[in-house]
């Protein structure tokens, strides 16, 4: 029998393995690194190397591509295993593929290191060799020094250092009860109350990882001869115990998990010496900023450090004093305030060839009636280098005469595309304005990579399965033309979408809409499934083919399928994303209320039966529309819904919510169930499919838990579906196959199908 449309998705991690990714390119422009499995259902990603053509070089042979790592052969053909800290840092990072799936380079692409199964390795790129450096196990996040001589590691809650030809391993900063030859636990026996306490070296703790995209727990000084290293003490964090109830038989993992309104780890910065381990810690006012958010130290200038205070409202950037001995004085470059929050961005703050301070920023504009003010623009110093007619999200790359950014189409723009997000650059002068690196023709998404004269776009289109990445040389007037195509095995769905991308009531509400294949205008109305996200840093409405291939299939089915990003969602302007602030519920909601009333004017949806599905905050949307607007929606699943945001996370929460001491008001308001029972007690009953991992780390299981409590509470029937084993990713393949399957059936039961 032929694989089933849910049984592929599955299977090909919804069509993406197979296809290359973690893109590097040397200084010189002669070789891309990057990882990529053999086939669209390989889930082992190998460590390719490429040769990059040059157009003076008329020999017209192929490049050359060439495996620098391959897992199979460095296990030996053993299963690869992995720690608890791997495990957590692939939960944070939602990666679901194995094999080699991060990896770090020197500065001239030389080395690169990268941990598998626990175990230590480096590749020599140009010889596409690569050996083990035998080390404590297991290991974290190795990286080498820009220099290449000295590799950088965490185990057992050590930051560790080992000569890239395997001689040298030693401790250079370990948990302080623990003797630095041989931390191999980060417990402390006792930590000040006397309870137990756990302090890490060179690791990212929960909330940076999860939500502030800080990955990383250390960093290395372009002369590779000191490392700023964070140290994370989460003895003061709540603990909670996430068990499977499934196995009664294993005890619990035990979690640090900072909940709104309770206390985050104790995290502080320190400098130390590569070859000494001496160690001088950096000072700023750490109970007032006590959030670092961003580190950067590159050979432009000292190194820079992103903190925020814990409400996010205020963050300043400062420099750090290298000279001299003892703690390492701070000094502010720069402060911003804004009454909401301040939103953290890839790649900044950074520091332009000039010395300058390259970072992005919301500037203030007056309200439109469609929800939108301000304009999220591109700063050099005080250059101002974008205006609204960009709406900047990330910077790709500082350059010695021009930064490397990516952008949506802004405020200011004329006959804005819906879903277009493309890869810009802008003079770092600021004299001349933000030029268009056109991947494709027509609205797509794109992102890129530069190194020395060479430029990687990778992108997508709606017209377009897959990702399509291509090696440019750019001139003057330009990306130029396209020299490489770098080979994508990733499997094509066999599946065509047909969005339809519009602007959707007054506010003109990104949406796309899409209807069963070969549907005809003449077959009448269709029940509805709204298809969000619909909350913060989760854009949906994208101009990208394989976005919408589980909504197709859904919409095969029979469905009318409704996809709107609403106010809170990330890509329009700073006012529409911080509408939110205080009101999650309210305004989420609306919005998916005024996409969909509004689209009904014009096509064959009928308002009679309409549902909603959704994960995480779409989940939490999902049983929200259900209780709140009974008279709206006639149906939800929510998988792994956030049911009361007292649970949920300190740095998330808090910026939308505030804490539940200052601000309980918006807790109310926001959450499903309250202390005595539900939130939103309409007489109206609708069905409702709850779903949840129970080894859920980022939203624990509770939080369906207590909501199906309290609709029992309330006589209100439903249905649970625990997933024992599953976390927030539902990376297994059985899982999230049938996942689709038991949807859609509740969905034709709840909202028949004709």
């Amino acid at each position: 029998m032929a694989s089933t449309f849910p049984r592929r998705h599955a299977r090909t991690q919804r069509f993406t393995l197979g296809a290359p990714r973690a893109f590097t390119i040397s200084p010189d422009g002669s070789r891309l690194v990057f990882l990529r499995s053999r086939s669209g259902t390989d889930r082992a990603n190998l460590l390719w190397v490429r040769e990059l053509p040059d157009p003076a070089n008329e020999s017209g042979h192929p490049p050359r591509e060439y495996p620098a790592a391959d897992p199979g052969a460095l296990l030996s053909g053993a299963e690869e295993e992995l720690s608890a800290e791997e495990r957590a840092r692939r939960e944070r990072t939602r990666e679901g593929s194995g094999g080699i799936v991060g990896y770090a380079t020197d500065t001239a692409v030389e080395l690169a290191a990268f941990a598998l199964s626990g175990r230590l390795f480096v590749a020599e790129l140009r010889a596409g060799t690569a050996r083990e450096l035998a080390t404590p196990a297991p290991v974290v996040d190795p990286r080498p020094s820009p220099d290449g001589r000295r590799v950088a590691y965490v185990s057992g809650g050590a930051l560790r250092v080992i000569g890239s030809d395997g001689t040298g391993d030693r401790a250079l900063a370990a948990p302080e009860d623990e003797p630095p030859a041989g931390a191999h636990t980060g417990k402390t026996p006792l930590d000040t109350d006397g309870s137990p306490g756990t302090v890490t070296f060179g690791l990212a703790e929960f909330i940076a990882a999860e939500e502030m995209s800080r990955t990383r727990g250390y960093w290395w000084s372009p002369d590779s001869d000191r490392l700023l290293v964070a140290r994370v003490d989460d003895s003061p964090v709540t603990r909670w115990w996430i068990a499977d109830p499934a196995n009664p038989a294993s005890a619990p993992a035990e979690v640090a998990y900072p909940a709104a309104g309770t206390a985050n780890a104790d995290v502080s910065l320190h400098l130390v010496d590569a070859a000494t381990g001496e160690r001088r810690p950096v000072e700023w006012d750490r109970a007032r900023w006590p959030y670092l958010a961003r580190v950067h130290w590159s050979s432009a200038g000292p190194p820079l450090l992103l903190v925020q205070t814990r409400d996010q409202r205020e963050q300043q950037y400062l420099t750090l004093d290298l000279g001299g001995t003892g703690p390492v004085a701070t000094s502010v470059v720069h402060t911003e305030k804004d009454p909401a929050w301040l939103e953290l961005f890839g790649g900044v703050p950074a520091w332009a060839p000039d010395g300058t301070l390259v970072r992005v920023e919301d500037r203030p504009g007056a309200a439109t009636g469609t929800g939108d003010s301000g304009a999220r623009v591109l700063l050099a110093g005080e250059r101002q280098l974008t205006t609204d007619a960009l709406h900047v999200r990330a910077v790709l790359d500082v350059g010695e005469r021009d930064v490397l950014f990516s952008a949506s189409p802004g405020t200011g723009a004329s006959g804005t595309a819906v879903g277009d997000i493309g890869v810009y650059r802008v003079p770092l002068a600021g004299e001349g304005a933000p030029e268009r690196l056109a991947a494709e023709e027509g609205p797509h998404v794109a992102s890129g990579v530069r190194g020395g004269d060479v430029l990687l776009l990778s992108s997508v289109t709606l017209d377009r399965p897959g990702s399509r990445v291509t090696v440019h040389r750019p001139g003057p007037d330009g990306a130029g033309a396209a020299v490489d195509l770098v080979p994508s095995h990733a499997e094509t769905p066999g599946l065509g979408t047909a969005p339809l991308l519009t602007h959707a009531g007054r506010r003109r509400i990104p949406a796309a809409v899409l209807l069963p294949t070969g549907y005809r205008a003449g077959d009448g109305p269709l029940p509805v499934l709204m298809d969000p996200y619909g909350g913060p840093h989760g854009q949906r409405v994208v101009a990208a083919h394989n976005a919408y291939l589980s909504s197709q299939w859904f919409a095969d089915q029979g469905f009318a399928v409704v996809v709107a990003d609403g106010r809170g969602a990330p890509g329009r302007s700073p006012g529409w994303e911080k509408a939110v602030s205080r009101d999650l519920a309210a305004v989420t909601l609306d919005d998916q209320v005024e996409a969909l009333h509004a689209l009904a004017e014009d096509h064959p949806l009928d308002l009679s039966r309409v549902g909603i599905r959704g994960w995480s905050y779409g989940g939490y949307l999902a049983a929200l529309a259900v209780l709140r607007r009974p008279d709206v929606f006639h149906a939800a699943v929510a998988g792994a819904p956030v049911t009361d945001w007292r649970l949920y996370d300190t740095h998330y929460t808090e910026r939308y919510c505030g804490t539940p001491e200052d601000d309980p008001e918006s807790y109310a308001a926001a959450s499903l169930i309250t202390d005595d029972g539900l939130s939103y007690a309409a007489d109206t009953h609708r069905p409702l499919m709850l779903i949840h991992g129970l080894a859920d780390d980022n939203v624990a299981a509770a939080h369906t838990l207590r909501l199906s409590s309290a609709l029992l509470a309330a006589g209100r029937p439903h249905e649970v579906l625990p997933l024992s084993g599953v976390t927030h990713m539902t990376p297994q393949e059985q899982v999230a196959e049938n996942l689709l399957h038991l949807q859609a059936a509740f969905l034709r039961r709840a909202l028949p199908v004709v």
